[in-house]
């Protein structure tokens, strides 16, 4: 990047963002900002088939266009582009192997907002060639130990990896952990909400008062997907599995606690789903045949209410015990977990050494793709200021 005349010209990184939709578009609107893109700059915007390549000379302030040049994953025939830009059809394996094998004399920065597993397993490879990683992918770190400790083996100074975004979106939640264990606390317990959608139906379904219910479980989760809490296919959410892998992330940063040699499916995980439900294919015809269980949901309820208490789909980690899991909890209305959290909001209590008579807790919304993008721009800049 040029600067004005007599002044050195400054140094920027070469970014490389795999994953261009809602997430991806959000990253690329906040690191076009001038403060940022003084730092970063865009040279590559792929998609699962093509890859569009800025010249080092083209404006980058208006992204919204630069993205109109971008081909659907779909297109069979990529239109024209103009000067300073190049369309190449490819896949995702090659994409970033290319990646790989280019010479580059400086640092560089590949941003992945796929939820590719082809790409997470490149990690490594990534890093051992000095690109840096920034993700909100959850899989490079909730799949297989031997994946995980590959990529913890194959960072340098040259190849960052960062992952705030992969548990609470933009919530400071990784960040907090690590500064915690880095500055000597001993970490007890940490439980949370952790899933956007989970936290969504029972904030409705499960109120902290007597006499409140109004809607049925299969009711709130049809309102759900129409909303876009869920995944298109609600049992997706209803599964436990995303609160599963974020719980892996987070317990492989305990030092203290065993290693999980599947990641996720080596956590024990409650699921939502029942069982008569289990493999039905849409999830049109999954929200039709719901309403069959809600008196099993409603009996569930009607019980903790009855106690005094709020059911919540939480994830825990007892670090005292060696024990991860994901589940039914119930908590009493004055709980936190139980008055404090709204809509989608997340929230996670950390119990340490340090904070043993109140839980330090981090709160906020958890889903969204601009939220998340925060998160992942974040990271960005902790790799801009380490490299240059």
């Amino acid at each position: 990047m040029s600067a004005t005349s007599g002044s050195p010209t400054r140094p920027v990184i070469p970014v490389y963002l795999v994953g261009a939709g809602l997430v991806g578009t959000q990253v690329l609107h906040q690191i076009t900002l001038p403060h940022i893109a003084a730092r970063l700059r865009i040279d590559v915007i792929s998609n699962s088939k093509y890859q569009l390549e800025v010249a080092a000379t083209s404006d980058r302030s208006n992204i919204g266009n630069i993205l109109t040049l971008l081909p659907s994953s779909s297109s069979t025939s990529p239109k024209p582009v103009p000067e300073g830009f190049k369309v190449t059809k490819h896949t995702l394996e090659g994409f970033v192997q290319g990646l790989t094998q280019a010479e580059s004399g400086g640092p560089r920065l590949l941003i992945d907002c796929t939820s590719s597993q082809i790409v997470a397993e490149l990690y490594p490879q990534l890093l051992r060639s000095g690109i840096s990683v920034v993700t909100p992918n959850k899989k490079a770190f909730s799949s297989s130990q031997a994946l995980f400790a590959d990529i913890q083996k194959s960072k340098s100074r040259r190849g960052l990896v960062y992952q705030e975004s992969t548990v609470g979106a933009g919530l400071p939640i990784i960040s907090t952990l690590n500064d915690l264990i880095a500055t000597g606390d001993k970490i007890n317990k940490i439980e949370g909400v952790l899933s956007g959608t989970l936290s969504y139906i029972f904030n409705e379904f499960s109120r902290p008062v007597k006499g409140g219910k109004a809607q049925s479980f299969s009711e709130i989760v049809k309102i759900a997907k129409e909303q876009g809490y869920t995944e298109p296919h609600p049992a997706d959410d209803l599964s436990g599995s995303d609160v599963a892998r974020k719980l892996c992330i987070l317990s492989r940063l305990v030092p203290t606690l065993p290693a999980l040699e599947k990641g996720f499916e080596s956590v024990p995980t409650e699921t939502l789903i029942p069982s008569e439900l289990a493999n039905i294919a849409t999830g049109a015809e999954f929200v039709e045949r719901l309403p069959e269980f809600d008196e099993h949901f409603e009996a569930m309820r009607k019980e903790a209410e009855d106690a005094g208490q709020v059911l919540r789909y939480v994830g825990v980690i007892d670090a005292k015990k060696g024990r991860v899991k994901c589940g039914l909890e119930r908590y009493a209305f004055d709980h936190p977990f139980a008055s404090s959290l709204s809509g989608s909001d997340n929230i996670i209590s950390f119990h340490t050494a340090r904070y043993a008579k109140r839980p330090l807790i981090v709160q906020g919304a958890g889903a969204g793709a601009d939220v998340t993008a925060m998160g992942v721009v974040a990271d960005c800049i902790r790799v801009a200021e380490r490299l240059l």
